[in-house]
């Protein structure tokens, strides 16, 4: 899921994948799209009224569950009638599933495959790099104590709401995925660290941006403490723990994607580190050339 999905690629001159391009953008996605787009705010309407306590006509109920059950049903013939044209799995994800939904969903599948690596003390993206910096533990503190509110409200709640089982099961459910959401952004930020491999610097920030910087592309670094960062066109800021401590000059625009795909070049990024000497030294020592005795780089 990671990465822009950005729809059908163009094959001008190849018939299939014309073929396949004109059919995944003529009515069927579009009348599909047209139809979630209504059956989502009804569910939530039924969700209300018997949260509410009003009476709905069993028929109603059924047929708005068969309803709601036939949209991904016929969005999964769809799909598979797009890859038996010619079209990749993603190509037809993309034609029939607008691309913020594609992007939000994904993001909210890294969080939890990054809650599985915290445990199992796996990080992403490690793998052969040539420098690992950490940068998840200036936020730690705020990031549990904002766990432990949630936990107090999902008891709290739990407890008001005993006697109306169904709002105390729908409550339950959003509370506990809460405390997951939270404890999930947390180990994103520790499980992806900012790597060094080669001569690309990776940058990370949870589960929503992974931005490769070119090292021939930074004209200057230097390690700078700031703790406000006021939003501006072409600058980036990474902040951890409302801080970043590297600051990172580029002689040509990067593209550092927002979380619904949208583009945005920066030439300018700050960004924190555990140790931001280490990711400094190793960052110098990578576009001028290697000291006499450079030392290890940082790993995982």
């Amino acid at each position: 899921m990671e990465g822009t999905l950005e729809g059908a690629v163009e094959g001008a001159g190849q018939v299939t994948g014309g073929a396949g391009r004109t059919a995944a953008r003529g009515r069927g996605p579009r009348l599909l799209r047209g139809v979630a787009y209504v059956a989502l705010p009804g569910e939530a309407v039924l969700l209300v009224c018997l949260s509410a306590g009003v009476r709905v006509p069993g028929a109603v109920l059924l047929a708005g569950e068969l309803f709601v059950l036939a949209v991904p049903a016929a969005e999964g013939l769809l799909w598979a009638r797009l890859r038996r044209r010619g079209m990749s799995g993603r190509e037809a994800l993309a034609e029939l599933v607008p691309e913020p939904v594609v992007r939000l969903v994904g993001h909210e599948l890294r969080l939890l495959a990054s809650l599985g690596r915290w445990v199992a003390r796996r990080p992403h993206g490690v793998a052969g790099a040539d420098g690992v910096f950490p940068h998840g533990r200036d936020q730690a503190a705020l990031m549990y104590g904002f766990a432990f509110v949630c936990v107090v409200e999902t008891v709290g709640m739990s407890y008001l709401l005993t006697e109306w089982p169904f709002v105390h099961a729908v409550f339950l459910v959003l509370d506990v995925y809460t405390v997951l959401f939270v404890l999930g952004l947390h180990a994103a930020s520790v499980t992806r660290p900012h790597t060094l491999a080669g001569d690309v610097l990776r940058l990370r920030q949870g589960a929503h941006l992974d931005v490769a910087v070119p090292l021939d592309r930074i004209a200057a670094v230097r390690r700078e403490l700031c703790f406000s960062h006021e939003k501006a066109g072409g600058e980036l800021n990474l902040a951890v723990g409302s801080q970043t401590s590297v600051t990172i000059e580029l002689t040509e625009p990067v593209d550092a994607p927002r979380l619904l795909g949208a583009p945005r070049p920066v030439r300018l990024i700050r960004l924190h580190a555990d140790d931001p000497k280490a990711l400094y030294e190793a960052l110098t020592r990578a576009r001028t050339g290697p000291s006499p005795s450079p030392g290890p780089l940082p790993t995982a």
